[in-house]
């Protein structure tokens, strides 16, 4: 019996306990809280229900504990039901209805851990979307590894979910771009503005291969030959990187194409035509602090060009116009004025403003012998994912970047996350997999299989805290979905991992060399295939490997 289950239980129990008192049943809440007690020693579960719900309904929260409890210890789910303090039930789980998570477990496989707490949900994640004007920095590496996972996370509780990159190839940085190439071409110092790095000069060279005359015409022509070419090398370039990062995408959005297809100007036309904007100093401003944001938004300059924010907002039309009915960005640190602007964005054009999502992922730092490693050789001023991924392998890189909320900046310490030890955590949890899978291998070797295991058999408090932790599995995805944080299903993996190592040090899954196979090594051996599919599955929603051999 999975927490869920239980859950539903009490609120069954509540519903029939409180109508037979003639207490009011609608001040129930939706789902019923069940919780693991600090103290093991108080039972395997408490709720607070009683507490909760006593006073709406006109009755001491420990007499409707005590008419709860009553009926409770009577379900043969059940081993024992009781009252602490002023109102609170700790519960304890007959071991059959414990062991059926095993059960639950190993029926499910890899979708163990499923919901549908988003099914109808269409959501459009966009993530990463660094520009196209130098390799994939950290701050873009941790939006790759967190945003992969929270797709996964997404699409475990039923959402459908499109992955999208905003290619961005409009604008000023690309002309900075285009004129680093073509100093670098010309053999001229770089722009005071330009980007730097060897892989400049390795694109600018890369273009006069594959064009020896990229240098021949007008300056726009010269100009326009750099940044064409150059942006498609550049975006290839990140393409493989994420590509060879396991992450891959549904969509490349491509900024230009807003404008190119007049889908800018139709959106400041809508806004127009409805009063959105109004005219101030020769510019179009938006009325966004009629939504939230802090001031308003010049939309059109006095110069007529289109500002950054007019394509924001027939972009974000555009998400919606797709059927997505969720728009999730993950941002960087420095675009927190972004909520609000977005949000308005989609308020001023009819959308509902709630159906918006900004995340904001703070900063990430490298350190090296205990210091900070500042600089890649390869792009001058940045760490990349590449450099990160050479350092720490995918799978290292990958899990230190999604172990955390994105709310906080964090430190990766490259000497820890290349060692084969188990504090290095991504190292301690595909460990915990491997030698589970070893655990199987034996057991086939010795010929002790699962069968039909009597999990009744499983007593021990080991074996207890690990069914328990087992049981937790689907709630941790489901929180992970709705909070949109799946550096907890990192943290329950490591979780997992610790419990099994300490159930494995004091419980003897397969029979010794002098032993018969007996029942309770079945029903071990079940408890140890269920915990290498839940973690596993863990693995899986972090984008990490679940190694069979280290």
């Amino acid at each position: 019996m999975t927490p869920a289950n239980l859950a539903q239980l009490i609120k069954t129990t509540a519903t029939a306990v409180m109508g037979e008192h003639n207490l009011d049943t609608s001040v129930l809440p939706g789902e019923v809280t069940v919780e693991r007690p600090r103290n093991p020693e108080h039972g395997d579960y408490a709720t607070n229900l009683a507490l909760q719900v006593a006073k709406k309904a006109g009755v001491n929260p420990r007499d409707l504990a005590t008419w709860l409890v009553a009926e409770l210890a009577g379900n043969p789910a059940i081993d024992e039901a009781t009252i602490a303090g002023p109102g609170f039930i700790n519960i304890r789980l007959a071991a059959a209805a414990q062991g059926a998570i095993v059960n639950q477990v190993l029926q499910a496989g890899d979708s163990f851990g499923n919901n549908d707490s988003m099914a109808g949900a269409k959501v459009n994640l966009e993530f990463v979307s660094a520009n196209p004007t130098g390799p994939i920095h950290l701050g873009g590496t941790r939006w790759a590894a967190v945003g992969d996972s929270l797709g996964r996370v997404l699409e475990a509780s039923g959402a459908s979910v499109t992955r999208e990159y905003y290619f961005n190839d409009h604008g000023r940085q690309i002309d900075r771009f285009s004129n680093s190439l073509l100093a670098a071409a010309k053999g001229e110092p770089t722009p005071e503005d330009g980007y730097g790095g060897e892989y400049i000069h390795d694109i600018a060279k890369a273009v006069l291969e594959s064009n020896p005359q990229a240098l021949e015409g007008s300056e726009d022509e010269v100009r326009e030959n750099f940044r064409a070419v150059g942006v498609e090398m550049m975006f290839s370039h990140i393409r493989k990187s994420l590509s060879d990062f396991g992450v891959e995408f549904d969509v490349f959005f491509h900024e230009n194409s807003l404008f190119e297809s007049g889908a800018v100007d139709r959106a400041v036309q809508t806004l127009k035509d409805n009063g959105k904007l109004y005219q101030d100093e020769g510019a179009w401003w938006l009325r966004s602090t009629d939504y939230g944001d802090d001031k308003d938004r010049v939309v059109i300059k006095s110069d007529g060009d289109a500002a950054y924010i007019a394509g924001d907002i027939a972009y974000v039309a555009d998400k919606f116009e797709r059927g997505h009915n969720l728009a999730i960005y993950m941002l960087g640190a420095d675009h927190h004025g972004y909520i609000a602007r977005l949000r308005a964005a989609a308020a001023a054009m009819g959308y509902d403003p709630d159906q918006v999502e900004v995340l904001i992922g703070q900063m990430v730092n490298l350190l090296s012998n205990g210091k900070a490693v500042k600089m890649s050789k390869r792009a001058g001023n940045v760490i990349t994912l590449d450099d990160l991924v050479e350092a720490i392998g995918v799978d290292g890189a990958r899990y230190a970047l999604t172990r955390s909320s994105v709310d906080q900046s964090i430190d990766i310490d490259l000497d820890l996350w290349a060692s084969q030890s188990s504090d290095n955590p991504v190292y301690y949890v595909q460990y915990g997999h491997a030698r589970l899978c070893s655990i199987a291998r034996k057991a086939e070797e010795i010929g002790v299989s699962i069968g039909e295991p009597d999990l009744s058999l499983l007593t021990h408090d080991k074996e207890g805290v690990l069914i328990r932790t087992l049981g937790e599995f689907p709630e941790v995805v489901k929180t992970a979905a709705t909070l949109r944080e799946p550096h907890r299903i990192a943290r329950y993996a490591e979780q997992l991992a610790a419990v099994f190592h300490r159930f494995y040090d004091q419980c003897q899954i397969l029979p010794k060399a002098d032993e018969e196979a007996a029942p309770i090594h079945s029903a071990r051996l079940a408890l140890a295939a269920a915990t290498r599919q839940t973690l596993a599955n863990a693995l899986n929603l972090v984008g990490v490997r679940a190694l069979e051999k280290m």
